[in-house]
C-alpha cells in the first residue's frame, strides 16, 4: 500500500506491517518519516535496531547478512529494526530476489525499513517495488516547491504554536529559498526570541537577518561560485562560531543532488538552464548553479556525492574520520580547487 507522510502518523497507531519503505530526494522529510517510523516501532516493541548501509554497483551489493538477519530467531533477544539504506532508485537483481525471500516468510520479530532516493519511473513500476507494496506501505516524500513554500511553512509555524502572518511567512519563504532544514531552523529561532507566538513582517526579518556573520546560505554560494578560499574561510568560521555538521552537510548534499541530476538532464539533450529549473533551481540562484555545472564535469559531481555520503557516516559514527577537515576537503573539491583531484580523494571513499 501507498501511505501520504501526512497520514503516516495515523497510520502507525495500528499495528506495525513487516515493511516499510521510504523513498524520496527531500532529506529533511525523509528523515522525519523514518523517525516517525522508529517511535512508533520502539512502543510497539522493536527495542533493537541494525543499521545496513548499501553503496556503489547495485548488483555487486552483499545481501546475505540482510537475510541472514532476517531468518535469525532468538528466544531471548527484543523485536528489532533492520534498517537498509540504499542510494539510487533500485535495489538490483540480487537486492530484488533477497527482499522477496524474506518478504515470503516475513520474521515477526523484524521490521524491515527501507530507504531510498528518489525512484525513478522504471522502479516505480518495477516487481520488486510491487512486492514491498503489497508486503508493507511505501511512504514517497516530494521536495517543496517556491508555490508550496509559503503553506508548508505556515503549517510547520502553526505547529510550532506560532502565529506568523502572510508577510511573515513569505519573507521566511523568500530567505530559506526551498530548503526544508533551514526553514526548520528559523522556526526553531522563533521559537525562542517570539515566545508570544506571535509574528509579523518585521519581527521576522529582524530574526531571519540576525544569523551568524558566516553563514550557511553564504557559504554554499561561496562554493558554488567557484571561490575556494572565501569558502574555505566561511567553513572554519562556521565551526569555530559552533555550527553542527549535519546541517553544513545536508546544505552541501542538497545543491550537489541538484547538480548531479542536471548534468544527467544536460547529458540526455536537455538544455543546461531547464535542466536546472526542472531539477529545482529557483531564479534566483540561476547563475549561480549555471556557473557551477558549466565548471564541474558530471564524474567529478557524483564522485562529490559519494564523498559526502562517507562523511555522513563518520558524523554518524560508522566509520573512523575527521569530520571537519574531510568536509574541508569536500568544499574545496566542490569549489574547483586545482590542488585537489578526484585520485586523491579515493582513499576518503575506500575507508
Amino acid at each position: 500500500m501507498k501511505i501520504y507522510p501526512e497520514k503516516l502518523q495515523a497510520h502507525l497507531k495500528n499495528p506495525l506491517m513487516p515493511v516499510y519503505v521510504i523513498s524520496g530526494d527531500e532529506p529533511l522529510l525523509s528523515q522525519e518519516c523514518a523517525d516517525t517510523i522508529r517511535i512508533a516501532a520502539r512502543a510497539q516493541g522493536f527495542t533493537e535496531r541494525e543499521l545496513f548501509h548499501f553503496e556503489g554497483n547495485p548488483q555487486h551489493f552483499d545481501w546475505d547478512p540482510v537475510i541472514n538477519e532476517c531468518n535469525s530467531l532468538s528466544l531471548f533477544s527484543d523485536k528489532k529494526i533492520l534498517e537498509l539504506r540504499i542510494p539510487g532508485s533500485k535495489p538490483g537483481d540480487k537486492g530484488g530476489k533477497a527482499l522477496a525471500e524474506i518478504l515470503a516468510n516475513p520474521n515477526p520479530d523484524n521490521l524491515l525499513l527501507i530507504i531510498f532516493s528518489k525512484l525513478d519511473k522504471g522502479a516505480s513500476k518495477s516487481k520488486w517495488l510491487k512486492t514491498l507494496e503489497a508486503a508493507g506501505a511505501h511512504i514517497q516524500v516530494w521536495p517543496v516547491d517556491a508555490n508550496q513554500m509559503p503553506r508548508w511553512i505556515d503549517q510547520r509555524l502553526r505547529a510550532a504554536n506560532i502565529n506568523a502572518n502572510q508577510e511573515a511567512v513569505q519573507i521566511l519563504a523568500d530567505r530559506v529559498e526551498g530548503n526544508l532544514l533551514a526553514a526548520v531552523q528559523e522556526i526553531e529561532k522563533l521559537k525562542l526570541l517570539a515566545p508570544e507566538g506571535a509574528v509579523d513582517g518585521t519581527t521576522m526579518s529582524s530574526v531571519v537577518t540576525d544569523s551568524s556573520r558566516y553563514n550557511i546560505f553564504e557559504f554554499v554560494d561561496k562554493i558554488l561560485l567557484g571561490d575556494a578560499q572565501s569558502a574555505a574561510k566561511s567553513l572554519r568560521g562556521l565551526e569555530n562560531e559552533g555550527t553542527e555538521a549535519i546541517p553544513l552537510l545536508w546544505a552541501i548534499t542538497r545543491d550537489l543532488r541538484i547538480l548531479v541530476k542536471a548534468s544527467e538532464l544536460v547529458a540526455s539533450g536537455e538544455k543546461a538552464d531547464w535542466a536546472l529549473k526542472k531539477s529545482g533551481v529557483w531564479d534566483k540562484r540561476m547563475p549561480l548553479f549555471r556557473g557551477a555545472l558549466k565548471r564541474l564535469r558530471p564524474a567529478h559531481l557524483r564522485m562529490l556525492l559519494r564523498q559526502a555520503g562517507a562523511i555522513d557516516r563518520g558524523i554518524k559514527g560508522m566509520r573512523s574520520a575527521d569530520v571537519w577537515d574531510e568536509i574541508a576537503t569536500l568544499v574545496l573539491s566542490f569549489a574547483g580547487s586545482q590542488t585537489l583531484k578526484p585520485g586523491n580523494i579515493k582513499v576518503l571513499l575506500q575507508s
